[in-house]
């Protein structure tokens, strides 16, 4: 698998697979994926869009690409909520 082939093809407004979205965040953290790689992906995902099976598969990869913190000794249910930073956010 080339990352060049992932953003051509996204590009191009084809969906990426589950395998090819692991290569990424995987090559990614890995540092084995360089930055202007990634930022070309993500420039073709945001001109694109993606469906909701790889918006999934993105989020779930990203989250078990790092050490996951478990919390269900603390407190029976955990919520987090984040905020961009940006003027006018509020509180829902």
């Amino acid at each position: 698998m080339r990352m060049v082939e992932i953003i051509e093809k996204k590009r191009d407004g084809k969906s990426l697979t589950t395998a090819e979205i692991e290569y990424f965040v995987e090559g990614y953290v890995a540092g084995t994926i360089p930055d202007y790689q990634a930022s070309a992906l993500l420039m073709a995902i945001l001109w694109r869009g993606m469906e909701d099976r790889e918006t999934r598969d993105l989020t779930l990869v990203m989250a078990h690409s790092g050490e996951l913190l478990s919390l269900k000794d603390v407190a029976p249910l955990v919520v987090d909520k984040h905020s961009t930073g940006g003027v006018g956010d509020k509180v829902s």
